[in-house]
């Protein structure tokens, strides 16, 4: 991976991550939080999602939705497990 490829990867996951706290709710993740929650979440949904039938192909915004919505899941897991505990 170039070094261009990995700051979009890191932009990408960023802005998943952030998107993601906002859409969820109550979690405060910072910087680098966002950025983790991103990746994951762009790994989650992108083992998920083909399974389920929907695949986003296209440049960046499929995958900043994708991300999206791998992270919102992950977040949605983790407030489940918060909450149980």
């Amino acid at each position: 991976m170039t070094i261009q490829g990995l700051i979009i990867c890191l932009v990408i996951g960023g802005v998943a991550g952030w998107l993601a706290a906002l859409l969820v709710g109550d979690f405060a993740l910072g910087l680098i939080g966002a950025i983790v929650v991103g990746i994951v979440g762009a790994i989650i949904a992108g083992r998920v999602l083909p399974q389920m039938g929907f695949v986003f192909v296209g440049s960046i915004l499929p995958e900043i939705v994708n991300a999206v919505i791998g992270a919102v899941l992950l977040l949605l897991v983790t407030d489940l497990f918060h909450r149980t505990i």
